[in-house]
């Protein structure tokens, strides 16, 4: 059984800040990569993010130099930085995760987080 608990949603201005943060929890060996996805009514989940332990990174064209994406391994963490947000970020953010459990990997997922930027 894991869980994933996502914190750091809300409303903000174009050109503002917002730090979302995700912890997993639960039966836990290890978790070899975790991610960020987002999406919008009517399109398709997109990946923003994506971080393995050793610290690969990669990222969507559209948030490249905007977002960061980082990781808390001893908190089974992960959290996404987000600058320079603009109206087309708004989304409904969802932390993901392949987590290796008892004899198996299980990909996991939050509960999402609403993040709205507008004026």
């Amino acid at each position: 059984q894991v869980q994933l608990v996502e914190s750091g949603g809300g409303l903000v201005q174009p050109g503002g800040s917002l730090r979302l943060s995700c912890a997993a929890s639960g039966s836990i060996f290890s978790i070899p990569a975790m991610r960020w996805y987002r999406q919008v009514p009517g399109k398709e989940r997109e990946l923003v993010a994506a971080a393995t332990r050793r610290g690969s990174t990669n990222y969507a064209d559209s948030v490249k130099g905007r977002f960061t994406i980082s990781r808390d391994n001893a908190k089974n963490s992960v959290y996404l930085q987000m600058n320079s947000l603009k109206p087309e970020d708004t989304a409904v953010y969802y932390c993901n995760a392949d987590v290796v459990v008892f004899r198996d990997v299980v990909e996991s997922w939050g509960q999402g987080t609403q993040v709205t930027v507008s004026s």
